[in-house]
C-alpha cells in the first residue's frame, strides 16, 4: 500500500469508526473487562501476552507465519489501531504504513519500541533478551495508566518475564563465552543486537532487508572477507529456505544451519522456544574455543 493509499484507509476507517458509534454498533474491542492491546509484530505481541495475562486480549496485527517487514494494514486492522485500549508498535521504517496510521491518528496510550532499536536500520532488537526485559517494563507502566486498579499484576508480570529474560541471557553469556570473537555468517544480517551482546562479528550475505536479490559481486565479496575468519557455518532462515546461503556453504565448504530472526513466527512457535534452539544452532554451528 503506498502512503496516499494509507492514509485513504485512514479517511475510510475514520468514517467506519464514527459511523458504529452513531448506529450504536459494537467496537471491534468490546468491554469485556480486559485491556484491548494491538501490537504490530510478534515479539511485540509475546511481551503484552506475558506482562498482562489474562487481563488483556492482544491483538497482532501480523498474522501468524506472515513478514512483518512492510506490513500492509487493511482497514479493520487500522480500525483496530485507533480503538485499541493500548498499542505496542516499532516504529521507524520496519512497517512505514503502520508508521503512518500511527502518525496520523496517534494512540493515546503508545507503547513504541524504537529506543531499544538504536542499531542505525536494524530492527531486530528482541534478539538481545535483555532489551526485551526493558520493553517488558515499558508495557507493566502503560498498561498500568490504562487499568490503575490492576498495576500490581501488571508489574508482577513485568518482574516474572523479566527474570525468565535475565536467566536466558544467563544460558546465553556462558554458553557462547568461549565463542567470544567467533564470526556469525548468516544469510540474513538480522543478529547485530546478539552479536552484540555475547561479543560475536556478524557478517552478513543480503543485509539487513531479507527480499534483496544478493549480486553475484556480493557474493565475492562476502566469500574473500568469510574465507580465514574461521567459519564454519552459514545460518539461514527456514522461512526463506537455503538460497544464497547454500552457494556461499558449497564455495567455502561450510555447513549450513537455520537461526530464526523471530519474525515470521508460526502457530505454536513461541520466543524462549526459537530463542533455546538458536542457542543450540550458534553452539553447533560457531567457532569456539575448546
Amino acid at each position: 500500500m503506498t502512503r496516499a493509499g494509507t492514509l485513504g484507509v485512514l479517511t475510510v476507517t475514520g468514517c467506519l469508526v464514527c459511523g458504529l458509534a452513531a448506529c450504536g454498533g459494537e467496537p471491534a474491542g468490546a468491554d469485556d473487562g480486559r485491556v484491548d492491546v494491538v501490537a504490530t509484530s510478534y515479539p511485540l505481541e509475546f511481551v503484552a501476552e506475558q506482562v498482562g495475562g489474562d487481563l488483556v486480549t492482544v491483538m497482532n496485527l501480523t498474522r501468524a507465519g506472515g513478514d512483518s517487514h512492510g506490513l500492509e494494514p487493511a482497514p479493520r486492522d487500522v480500525a483496530s489501531l485507533v480503538e485499541a485500549d493500548v498499542v505496542v508498535h516499532l516504529s521507524g521504517g520496519l512497517q512505514p504504513a503502520v508508521d503512518d496510521v500511527v502518525a496520523q491518528q496517534r494512540p493515546e496510550h503508545l507503547v513504541d519500541a524504537a529506543p531499544l532499536a538504536d542499531r542505525a536500520e536494524d530492527p531486530h532488537f528482541w534478539l538481545d533478551p535483555l532489551r526485551v526485559a526493558e520493553l517488558a517494563g515499558e508495557v507493566a507502566g502503560e498498561l498500568a495508566a490504562v487499568d490503575a486498579q490492576h498495576a500490581a499484576e501488571y508489574a508482577e508480570g513485568a518482574q516474572r518475564l523479566q527474570a525468565s529474560l535475565r536467566e536466558l541471557d544467563e544460558r546465553y553469556a556462558e554458553a557462547l563465552a568461549p565463542c567470544r570473537g567467533a564470526t556469525l555468517l548468516a544469510s540474513h544480517e538480522a543478529f547485530g543486537y546478539l552479536a552484540d551482546r555475547y561479543g560475536l562479528h556478524q557478517i552478513g550475505v543480503a543485509g539487513l532487508d531479507p527480499h534483496v536479490e544478493v549480486s553475484p559481486a556480493r557474493l565475492r565479496r562476502v566469500a574473500d572477507e568469510v574465507r580465514n575468519t574461521g567459519a564454519r557455518t552459514v545460518f539461514f532462515e527456514a522461512a526463506a529456505g537455503l538460497g544464497v546461503a547454500e552457494t556461499l556453504a558449497s564455495e567455502l565448504d561450510l555447513a549450513a544451519d537455520v537461526l530464526h530472526p523471530i519474525e515470521r513466527v508460526g502457530d505454536g512457535q513461541t520466543y524462549p522456544e526459537l530463542m533455546s534452539a538458536n542457542l543450540d544452532a550458534l553452539r553447533r554451528g560457531l567457532a569456539c574455543a575448546g
